[in-house]
């Protein structure tokens, strides 16, 4: 699907395109160069420092969903909408204390999947892989299409060019230099879009008038300024909720509570979660301009950057381009490492191929980026639906995860009934709320229903667990705990 006229010829676009994937590329593979052993590979090492640690947290956490959805929640739900989306900072924020204490529980872990396999076994290890490699798969579709639709709305480059180039260089960065790549790269991209969204920002400000833009709002949807809109109230919770799920399960921050040195992981997501909360309310702002400014929004989520180059013109659409790419980039790239490393780790190493050597198993993580990299883009080629109706699908699953994993990290008494239940009934009725309801409150529901069984099985548990058992190198390490 076409959209209205770009704002940057296409010879710009893809002289940009080229610019910044050969720079992604060039720096992946340097940074790579690192990953001498699949422990390097994987985690950097495990020697993260703290402005390493804090600006790929804060990177990977702006996506492209974050400068365009943000926006969309602002243009279809008003303040709250907007409001609504910066919640997602509160993920960052209350994983930080549990980044400490993964990292002390578990020193020598690699995955999500290793701690729900040892706390609370094996079919319950089994639920949460298909709910994380499914979430995760759908954060790497939702970024290929943000990709095609950005580049099409921006340069008029075809969507299914323009996703495809972005998924490409992506892959090919991560497939050479692991997380050192993806760490190394994101540390730029954080810095180039914290600039960026400055630069917009104040261009935008100095531009609007606040009091034609209120007026137009009154007289044309005042449902947008509505405190009481239910919708948009029901959102806060729903995002908040979803964001703290997406983080609490998700390798992607795993990995990096493991990549980080021990006394970093709880500083690093702290200023990671205060950086990033105020992007989204910057970013979703403009969608409120829209409507005074004249703008044509053919589709929701292209409002934001529709808005932006059309108030800045051609060196606003070149930053704003520049942006764009480099979320893409820096979630994409922690996205197919994270994701590798959860197949490789807890599905080829722990299922299919106990006894493999390091070098086969570096060689099936190379295959996985590149099968991630080829289903997504299949997927993505016909554009199915909105950003926000395809990520906001995964959102009861990684919802009812969230009590799961911060009970098993704090309470010998979470049990394994608790967290198996917790995260099937979760799932089940938050899907049935986002078909029947509205995908506004399929998190919401997702996360209480397991609240609610995690709760109660745990106040009627007699187990203890060991957290010497978290530490896989101990020998005297089993499976989970018992109810």
């Amino acid at each position: 699907m076409e959209h209205q006229s770009a704002v940057l010829s296409a010879n710009y676009g893809w002289i940009l395109l080229a610019l910044l994937g050969v720079i992604w590329v060039a720096l992946g593979v340097y940074w790579g160069r690192k990953a001498k052993s699949m422990e390097g590979f994987m985690l950097a090492g495990r020697n993260v420092g703290l402005a390493l640690g804090a600006a790929t947290a804060m990177a990977t956490w702006v996506t492209s969903n974050t400068t365009m959805l943000a926006p969309q929640f602002a243009y279809e739900l008003g303040i709250w909408g907007m409001i609504a989306y910066s919640t997602a900072a509160f993920g960052l924020l209350l994983f930080a204390p549990l980044a400490k204490r993964i990292r002390q529980l578990m020193p020598h872990g690699f995955t999500s999947g290793d701690f729900i396999r040892l706390r609370y076994g094996r079919t319950a290890w089994y639920v949460f892989l298909a709910i994380s490699i499914f979430y995760g798969f759908t954060w790497l579709i939702s970024m290929g299409m943000a990709g095609g639709i950005l580049l099409n709305a921006l340069a008029g480059i075809p969507y299914q060019v323009g996703m495809s180039v972005i998924l490409l260089v992506c892959v090919i960065y991560t497939l050479f230099g692991g997380l050192y790549a993806v760490i190394g790269t994101d540390f730029i991209q954080s810095l180039i879009i914290l600039i960026g969204i400055v630069i917009v920002g104040v261009g935008v400000l100095s531009f609007v008038d606040f009091e034609q833009s209120y007026t137009h709002l009154i007289s044309e949807r005042p449902m947008l300024i509505n405190v009481l809109l239910p919708a948009a109230v029901m959102a806060i919770f729903n995002n908040l909720l979803f964001g703290i799920g997406e983080i609490f399960h998700s390798n992607v921050w795993w990995s990096r509570a493991f990549a980080m040195r021990q006394d970093v992981g709880k500083k690093a997501y702290m200023l990671a979660g205060f950086f990033w909360l105020p992007v989204p309310i910057a970013a979703g702002f403009i969608a409120l301009t829209s409507g005074a400014l004249g703008i044509n929004v053919t589709s929701p989520d292209m409002v934001g950057p529709l808005v932006a180059a059309s108030v800045l013109g051609k060196i606003g659409a070149i930053v704003v381009f520049i942006v764009a790419f480099s979320s893409l980039a820096s979630s994409i790239d922690s996205l197919l490492a994270a994701t590798s490393d959860l197949i490789t780790e807890d599905i080829y190493r722990k299922i299919l191929n106990p006894k493999a050597s390091e070098q086969t198993l570096r060689r099936a993580s190379a295959y996985i980026i590149i099968g991630l990299g080829v289903l997504a883009w299949l997927i993505c080629l016909p554009r199915i639906g909105t950003l926000g109706t395809v990520l906001f699908f995964a959102g009861p699953m990684v919802g009812s995860t969230i009590w799961p994993i911060a009970t098993g990290l704090f309470w010998k008494k979470a049990s394994t009934t608790g967290a198996l239940w917790g995260m099937l009934s979760g799932s089940i009725l938050g899907l049935i709320a986002y078909f029947e309801l509205g995908w506004y409150t399929a998190s919401l529901i997702g996360a209480a229903t397991s609240m609610v069984v995690v709760v109660i099985a745990t106040a009627f548990s007699k187990s203890r667990f060991d957290w010497v058992k978290l530490d896989e190198a101990h020998p005297e390490t089993t499976g989970g705990s018992t109810s």
